[in-house]
């Protein structure tokens, strides 16, 4: 007997969102479980003796119990897993209540994060943006928190640090950007065309790095006069900003041409494909160095439009990574030295 195609979808379908429904329902179940358990151990802890060799007795022998009823997942690092996880997050409704789309692995990866700040924004995006845990831990390894703080408005980003609302441009920009996801040979000798067609094939991987809220247009996006086309490398819409984002790639440092080319570009953009109930289109040049000169004496100073930052082909360690932010918020405070102004707080 034949049946139609459309009736087994439905029935498949349902199938799928039960299996989904159940998984979902117990991976929220041994959450709360494991950190019922790290608190129970924490409460026995405090109960007894306050050395070191007291604790770690204790989790030995709970240990051995639980895996001799209960089998593997019980071991004594598991259990200081669970502790830590009390102690990480002591407040369960606030911490990580109302979270169920996060597995125990996120929250294993997230523990390690030490700024709180950090891990409230890794629990928030991982969970709202349907985070696997692979691009979790590839976002918390290349400080991903961290350089969105060092947007091109460097010091309101900073000055705001514990805030996750965005509504301005320069709050969803970082600064570098990281594409190891390219895989490119080194040395790294790829242009402008060859980068640009590594990102187009790993576009998945590319709107992650990017952030929320953006979604694809073109590559080579042509815009007319009525006597020239000019090609713009990659094109963008956020939905979150309501506006097009042109990126214009460059192999090499930034220079008062590249500048001079993406306001030309922007300009272009809003007067010819902008429509209504857009907000102006943002151009983000992206360079492997920005001149420091170039940034404090071009249209990019004082335009809230044009944006340039940096990339990199591979994923820096975090000892690169700090030391590059670091470096980039001496340059905050020396501008704003210059600009006669002075940070509102002590983390710039």
């Amino acid at each position: 007997m034949e049946i139609e195609p459309s009736f087994f979808q439905d029935i498949r379908q349902m199938l799928r969102q039960a299996r989904q429904q159940a998984y979902s329902a117990v991976n929220s179940a041994m959450v709360e479980a494991y950190w019922k358990i790290g608190r129970r151990i924490v409460e026995e802890e405090q109960k007894g003796s306050q050395r070191a060799e007291y604790g770690e007795g204790l989790i030995k022998e709970l240990s051995r119990q639980l895996t001799g009823e209960f089998g593997k997942g019980f071991s004594v690092a598991n259990l200081k897993n669970f502790r830590q996880f009390y102690l990480t997050f002591p407040n369960s409704e606030k911490s990580y209540a109302l979270r169920s789309q996060l597995t125990w692995t996120h929250y294993r990866l997230i523990m390690r994060v030490e700024s709180p700040t950090a891990r409230e924004y890794y629990l928030q995006e991982a969970a709202t943006q349907s985070w696997s845990t692979r691009q979790l831990e590839r976002n918390i390894n290349s400080l991903y928190y961290e350089r969105l703080l060092l947007s091109p408005d460097k010091a309101t980003a900073l000055q705001k640090e514990a805030s996750f609302e965005k509504t301005r441009p320069e709050e969803f920009i970082k600064d570098p950007y990281v594409f190891e996801f390219l895989n490119l040979p080194e040395p790294y000798q790829a242009g402008e065309k060859e980068i640009e067609a590594a990102l187009i094939e790993n576009l998945q991987a590319f709107l992650l790095e990017l952030g929320k809220g953006f979604s694809f247009v073109g590559r080579q996006f042509r815009i007319s006069t009525e006597t020239s086309h000019f090609y713009i490398d990659l094109v963008f819409y956020n939905y979150i900003l309501k506006c097009f984002v042109l990126f214009d790639l460059k192999a090499g440092k930034l220079v008062h041409q590249d500048v001079g080319q993406m306001d030309m570009y922007v300009r272009m953009f809003d007067d010819l494909k902008r429509t209504e109930g857009d907000n102006p289109t943002i151009g983000i040049i992206l360079c492997t160095e920005k001149e420091q000169t170039v940034v404090r004496y071009s249209i990019l100073n004082d335009s809230e439009q044009l944006f340039a930052t940096k990339y990199r082909l591979y994923l820096p360690t975090e000892e690169e990574l700090i030391a590059e932010i670091e470096r980039e918020k001496r340059l905050i405070r020396e501008q704003l030295r210059l600009q006669g102004g002075q940070p509102e707080t002590e983390n710039i």
